[in-house]
């Protein structure tokens, strides 16, 4: 019997704290048991232990550009620094390239299926690749030249070791290789040509091209996730030294600093570009739109080797073309120094790229230090390319073009803008503030879409942002729940990619600025966090924690509502009652039922009966004395002498209260969507004037389905509305007023346009079109 008892009081006991442990119950959960435990590497206020370490890859390359045969030749001496107390056996190292190979996972885990029709495009895009982009290793040796053993595993490669490589020892070896470079414009990709048929030339951004080494950290071990194309990369910080044999007659622009330009610029140039360090104010350009049309014509068949440093970076990537035109300006930092910011772009970006890109890049620089820290590195390229935008260390790749005629819509200037701003500021995330993007794209995609927004808005105020403010997230939020995931979902599971990582994780962090936490508190923490990380390898906890560290702000509930969930805010006003204190004073109070009586709708047998008073008392006006003249709301000299009575018991702050005519306003929210939010009131009064009250998400700590909040004002309430200015990403605002606010529909909209006014009917368009 004591058996089953206990046994039934296990059970009851589990449910309850199930229960109480369930989302929906435990909005305000700590997070302590969802993220991992702190320890002498990553503390628990979210900083680097005082025994963090991380790896360190460096390398020298050596690369040749065959532009006849698009084709990539190189290679490399890696020297790999184990900083880890552990013992290392093998390496991994990164191939990402082999996503183009003809049996890479990309294509076989694409979904595909047939349509009643379907353009040739479409049915190609069913077809086996017959494109063989992938690595092609002619060996794989030590210092010396003997062979090492290595395992392919599609996109890694696993290096074994000679022998353990213990703490604080370094491990080089040799790698060479080649590959074919891929189209761009037929097979897309980060990396690859684009081609001009018009004077039969080719543009080539180039990242990827080298084996990589994985990061091997103290949060995952060896970060040796497939590259199925989603989830990007995820690399340790190393010095470069690279050799990038081209045609003559090319541009190149690279991540790090070029070491020999007597070697591969004339005397003319040079100067030039010296003279773009010291223009702070306005681009100079280094090489023309005339020289750059020259060169497509004259296509050398000499080669230049073009060398470049580049130091505590996580990767290398450059940009090669003869048609190429160059311009540069100094950008300087807080601490003194002046970074270059730098644009290569064809003659078919021009006139935009010339009058915008390089600025955007000095601008970017400057807003991006500005609410983390200064630049760190020395310059920053923008590379024109179609169709794409893709960040590396120091250089990223950027879309937009002009028409033939050199024409532009503002639609195409407000992407280049924006594209460049976005891909510039990469460099602060994830390259400097090193996260693992394979894993958590929002860690880096995220934080860079929040700061760019800030940035475009400091370019031009009311700047055209795509993703910031929470409004604009609205109809991802309310989508179906089926093809939603939480931000805290691993990048290649990512269904609706841009607006989880990008578009979501930007919203949150606004919200946190704007309305959560507030702008000082907010970028204290966040700078605190770029700095704390910068040149390392942080991990989502120690974002969340650094937050809530720097800003004695508990945000548990918002990292688990916005981060760990899918839910959706939806706040309502269920109830609003109005009330005044009774002053007991019959002048007072009867009066204002007078006016309530009189304004108060009438029924139709009250008015029929004043109806045949008023027409009896035409007819004879003897009959008036039959009818009581007595109302009950006439004030009595009885009613004054017993509120004289009640009002000389009263003491003198009670006197005061009574007399002070204030309005007590009870308003209810509900809570409809899955999210606890702050609730932000505003009153409207009849005179015009507003009050807003911003009440934090506590309030919903005890009852976390409605709460009831009394505002108390001096002036009777017009109008109630919750979230007034967009700032919760409610999803339903047709519930956040009182009295309630009516929506024209687009049908109503259309039906009471005059046609008078130039507007046709669907008809008359029909019939003129």
């Amino acid at each position: 019997m004591n058996k089953l008892l206990f046994f039934f009081f296990l059970v009851i006991t589990q449910s309850v704290f199930a229960q109480y442990d369930s989302p929906e119950r435990n909005k305000f959960g700590q997070l302590e048991t969802m993220l991992p435990t702190a320890n002498s590497y990553r503390t628990a206020s979210g900083a680097p232990g005082s025994q963090y370490w991380q790896q360190q890859a460096d390398y020298k390359i050596k690369v040749e550009l065959d532009d006849a045969n698009q084709k990539i030749f190189g290679d490399e001496t890696i020297t790999y620094i184990n900083n880890s107390p552990d013992e290392l056996s093998y390496l991994w190292l990164q191939l990402d390239q082999n996503i183009w190979s003809k049996d890479s996972d990309t294509y076989k885990a694409r979904t595909s299926s047939m349509n009643d029709k379907m353009s040739p495009k479409d049915l190609k895009g069913l077809m086996p690749s017959e494109f063989d982009g992938g690595y092609k290793l002619e060996f794989v040796q030590d210092m010396n030249g003997g062979k090492l053993n290595y395992t392919i595993n599609k996109t890694m490669m696993r290096l074994d070791l000679p022998k353990s490589l213990k703490k604080g020892e370094s491990y080089s070896f040799k790698i060479k290789w080649w590959y074919n470079i891929n189209d761009r414009a037929k097979i897309g990709g980060r990396s690859g040509y684009e081609y001009f048929s018009e004077d039969n030339n080719y543009l080539y951004t180039i990242a990827q091209f080298f084996p990589r080494m994985c990061v091997y950290s103290d949060v995952t071990g060896w970060q040796n996730k497939q590259f199925l194309g989603s989830g990007e990369f995820t690399l340790p910080f190393g010095n470069y030294e690279v050799s990038l044999t081209v045609p003559a007659d090319h541009l190149v622009a690279a991540t790090g600093v070029l070491q020999n330009p007597k070697e591969v610029m004339d005397a003319e140039h040079i100067r030039k570009f010296d003279a773009a360090k010291k223009s702070l104010t306005d681009p100079v350009i280094i090489y023309t739109q005339k020289e750059a049309e020259e060169r497509e014509k004259q296509k050398s068949s000499a080669k230049k080797t073009w060398i470049f440093k580049a130091e505590n970076v996580r990767d290398f990537a450059f940009a090669s073309s003869r048609k190429f035109i160059w311009d540069a300006m100094g950008v300087q930092q807080s601490d003194g120094r002046v970074v270059l910011a730098m644009s290569m772009y064809p003659k078919e970006g021009n006139p935009l790229w010339e009058k915008y890109s390089t600025k955007a890049v000095a601008h970017t620089l400057r807003w991006y230090s500005h609410y983390t820290f200064d630049y760190p590195y020395p310059c920053a390229w923008s590379i024109n390319a179609d169709n794409i935008g893709m960040e590396y260390p120091m250089i990223c790749f950027n879309f937009g073009r002009c028409e033939k005629d050199g024409t532009y819509t503002e639609r195409d200037k407000y992407g280049v803008l924006g594209v460049i701003i976005h891909e510039v500021g990469h460099n602060y995330f994830p390259m400097i503030v090193n996260s693992d993007e394979r894993q958590w794209t929002w860690m880096d995609e995220g934080l860079n879409t929040f700061i760019q927004y800030l940035a475009e808005q400091q370019w031009e105020r009311d700047f055209p942002s795509g993703r910031g403010p929470a409004n604009k997230i609205v109809d991802y939020m309310k989508g179906d729940k089926s093809r939603l995931e939480p931000i805290m979902t691993n990048s290649e599971s990512l269904i609706q990619f841009g607006s989880n990582a990008y578009a979501k994780t930007a919203t949150a962090l606004n919200i946190l600025r704007e309305t959560v936490m507030g702008r000082e508190l907010f970028d204290h923490a966040f700078k605190t966090y770029a700095n704390r990380w910068k040149f390392k390898h942080p991990s989502p906890a120690d974002f969340f924690r650094t937050m809530e560290d720097a800003s004695a702000v508990d945000l548990d509930w918002f990292w688990r509502g916005w981060f760990y969930s899918t839910d959706n805010v939806d706040l309502a006003l269920d109830k609003v009652r109005i009330l005044k204190l009774d002053s007991k004073n019959p002048e007072v109070e009867k009066a204002a039922l007078k006016k309530e009586k009189e304004a108060a709708p009438k029924n139709m047998s009250d008015l029929k009966n004043k109806e045949i008073k008023q027409t009896q008392d035409e007819i004879d006006p003897k009959l008036v004395d039959f009818y009581t003249t007595y109302d009950p709301l006439d004030v009595t000299n009885m009613d004054k002498e017993e509120y004289q009575k009640y009002y000389s018991t009263l003491t003198k702050e009670e006197k005061e209260l009574l007399e002070a005519g204030y309005y007590f306003n009870e308003i209810t929210v509900k809570r409809i969507g899955g999210l606890v939010m702050p609730v932000i009131i505003e009153l409207e009064f009849l005179d015009g004037t507003k009050e807003l009250h911003r009440i934090p998400a506590e309030i919903w700590r005890y009852d976390n389905k409605e709460a009831k909040k009394v505002f108390v004002t001096k002036k009777e309430v017009k109008q109630v509305s919750l979230d007034p200015y967009l700032e919760t990403a409610d999803i339903d605002t047709s519930n956040n007023y009182f009295p309630p606010k009516s929506n024209m529909s687009r049908f109503e909209l259309f039906k009471n346009r005059t046609r008078g006014q130039g507007e046709l009917n669907p008809m008359q368009k029909a019939k003129k079109n």
